[in-house]
């Protein structure tokens, strides 16, 4: 396992998955291969982890002048920039599609249209005000951790469902299709571990472990729910689809870390005072 490599399949995840910018000089040195998009998945909850972690920067940017509520709306936006709302739209583009009783051929069509329906326009809405109430009912301490170890978890779960269902589209111009047709075992075990560990060294950290078990089980649950619906309605899945499974299962995260701190009373997490400059 080469660093070089390693780095390459980060940076193309990091380009696929977010408006992230790489640095000029890497530019050049990394070079452009099709064939890396599927090995680079295997980063995709790591891309989620960096993306998180700014939106948490944002969050406790704004936090120090702006009330919570406030700094939330105001970090949740940077995350949708530092996303391009790339899983946003596909969560209304399947819902779009869903929301109607038509046969797979018609779903297609619906997913492949850039206009926006009711069905999508209502999910979105919903996505976006879930999100913001359940992360404005945490503790704050809890936002920046909770943010992380959503963004990880869900990403993974995507990740579950590229691995275990097949890739429907077969165009040469479609998107996922190399990251689809060379998918292999390895990579979902590395993106899993990925996904995995920011909840591991969180409830090392706080002593919370039921919290985030709460979380991962509320989003593997979605998950597993969303992915029947794929496999009855399709048979397979689209960039739409992984974009609709992170959104739930990362709201699914939210909700069943939320429904925990309630239940068992989770204290703050102690963060150090900063220090007022001179």
């Amino acid at each position: 396992m080469s660093p070089a490599r390693e780095l390459r399949l980060f940076l193309v995840a990091m380009q696929f998955y977010s408006r992230l910018p790489v640095p000029r000089g890497l530019l050049g040195w990394m070079g452009w291969d099709p064939a890396w998009l599927a090995p680079a998945t295997r980063y995709f909850p790591l891309v989620g982890v960096l993306v998180a972690s700014l939106t948490a920067v944002v969050y406790a940017a704004c936090g120090v002048v702006l009330p919570h509520s406030v700094a939330l709306a105001v970090a949740i936006a940077a995350g949708l920039m530092l996303t391009g709302a790339f899983h946003e739209d596909g969560l209304a583009d399947y819902c779009d599609a869903m929301g109607g009783h038509h046969d797979r051929e018609r779903l297609l069509e619906i997913m492949k249209d850039s206009r926006i329906g009711t069905y999508g326009a209502a999910a979105l809405v919903l996505m976006l005000l879930g999100r913001f109430e359940t992360l404005a009912a945490l503790d704050p301490s809890w936002v920046g951790v909770s943010l992380v170890c959503a963004a990880a978890a869900s990403r993974g779960c995507s990740v579950a469902v590229m691995a275990t269902l097949p890739y429907l589209r077969d165009q040469g111009q479609a998107i996922a299709k190399p990251i689809a047709q060379g998918l292999k075992p390895a990579d979902g075990a590395v993106a899993f571990a990925i996904a995995l560990a920011p909840c591991v060294l969180a409830a090392l950290w706080t002593g919370e472990r039921a919290v985030f078990l709460s979380g991962l089980g509320c989003a593997a649950l979605a998950t597993a729910w969303l992915r029947r619906r794929i496999r009855i309605r399709l048979g397979g899945y689209t960039g739409d689809c992984l974009g609709a499974v992170q959104q739930l299962s990362e709201l699914a995260f939210l909700l069943g870390a939320l429904a925990m701190m309630a239940a068992g009373d989770a204290t703050p997490i102690e963060v150090p005072p900063v220090e007022p400059m001179e």
